[in-house]
């Protein structure tokens, strides 16, 4: 266990989706004369991910942080993303819940209010990663009564 465990709660299981590179990978990533690009382009715009700021009102089971891990971890995977680890703190034994799923394709984040039935998450994910997807799966175990939903294209080259 690392030294952030004694902080909170921390998961050093890395995910399904992390992908192993072969010496005959990186061989054939080094023949291209082009590095690799993991920008996306869509609807015409090129830019390296997207970054989505989420506000669940009305939700039930915020002050759980093995849940929340478990919760965010799972969307992480349906959106696509390789996890590298996460990391929860749980303020008191009925207060709210922090925390962050670091991601090869950068992160998931959440700050819980319990007694305001309220929940902040900020998902930004690079390339073909899908943080859209991850949405229903937060609905379905938050049970929020509404749902807020921002986007911002990070990166955009002009």
């Amino acid at each position: 266990m690392n030294a952030l465990a004694r902080l909170g709660m921390v998961s050093e299981t890395p995910s399904e989706n992390q992908t192993k590179v072969t010496t005959a990978d990186m061989a054939n990533d080094m023949s291209n004369d082009m590095p690799k690009d993991y920008f996306v382009e869509r609807d015409g715009v090129k830019f390296a991910g997207t970054h989505l700021l989420i506000d669940l009102w009305g939700a039930s089971q915020l002050g759980d942080p093995e849940l929340i891990d478990a919760t965010l971890r799972q969307a992480a995977i349906v959106a696509g993303a390789t996890i590298l680890h996460s990391h929860f703190h749980h303020f008191t034994p009925n207060g709210g819940v922090s925390g962050v799923v670091v991601l090869a394709e950068s992160h998931i984040s959440i700050h819980t209010w319990p007694e305001r039935n309220f929940a902040a998450l900020d998902i930004f994910m690079c390339g073909t990663c899908n943080p859209y997807l991850a949405i229903p799966l937060l609905k379905q175990v938050f049970s929020p009564e509404h749902v807020n939903v921002g986007e911002q294209r990070r990166g955009l080259i002009a």
